[in-house]
């Protein structure tokens, strides 16, 4: 992101988490999130005043629910809030920027009544320096047809002008975080070994989605 090219000895090892089911931060995206429950405004007025970082992880519906809240996926991505507004009746309107995946080693104690962990950040270390110049593992057109039918599917009408003049990479990442495919889905496109393993993740999913109905949603926790 503009301005703000940190190395990993910069970034810390114990912050806050959002944990929001069906939201996906990768390193290059940009999240925009709706903030209005009382923990998480303290979440971002507390992140805000300490390097404005975050990380987001979703709840994982296999492990028991703990004492401070759903259990959760141990790979999530640290973000950056790179702009944000307060409205009139208190909610923050936020984009955070993604930097890095981290693996979770241990949920450490809550501050305000938001979560938060100490984690390895080490094993991502590439997620930083990626250029976004990454070509695609396959020919564009065959994403481009997949997801055509995919939209198609759920009804979607695209800006394809938009999706036309996308590099490669941004288009990659931007698809990931927009489509709405089952949490476990966008799980699997977050811990995908490099770009070009989401590349073909992403791909199979728009094929298998095209003809697919939907995914039940899951009501904890919601953002807006």
């Amino acid at each position: 992101m503009r301005g703000f090219h940190p190395q990993l000895a910069d970034l810390p090892e114990d912050f806050p988490v959002f944990p929001l089911n069906g939201a996906l931060l990768l390193p290059g995206g940009r999240l925009p999130l709706n903030v209005f429950e009382p923990r998480y405004l303290a979440l971002v007025q507390d992140a805000l005043g300490a390097g404005r970082m975050f990380g987001m992880v979703q709840p994982d519906k296999r492990l028991a629910r703990g004492d401070t809240g759903p259990g959760l996926f141990r790979t999530g991505c640290l973000g950056r809030i790179s702009s944000f507004s307060e409205t009139d009746d208190g909610r923050f309107l936020i984009t955070l920027s993604g930097l890095i995946r981290f693996t979770i080693i241990e949920e450490i104690e809550p501050v305000r009544g938001y979560r938060r962990v100490r984690a390895a950040l080490a094993g991502y270390a590439a997620d930083l320096h990626e250029s976004g110049a990454a070509s695609l593992p396959f020919a564009r057109d065959e994403l481009l047809k997949a997801l055509r039918r995919y939209f198609a599917n759920a009804g979607v009408d695209a800006n394809w002008e938009a999706i036309a003049a996308m590099p490669d990479a941004a288009l990659i990442v931007s698809l990931c975080m927009a489509c709405p495919f089952a949490p476990e889905e966008k799980q699997a496109l977050l811990e995908a070994k490099d770009e070009a393993d989401r590349a073909r993740a992403l791909l199979t999913l728009l094929e298998i989605n095209a003809f697919d109905d939907g995914h039940d949603e899951d009501d904890e926790p919601k953002a807006s």
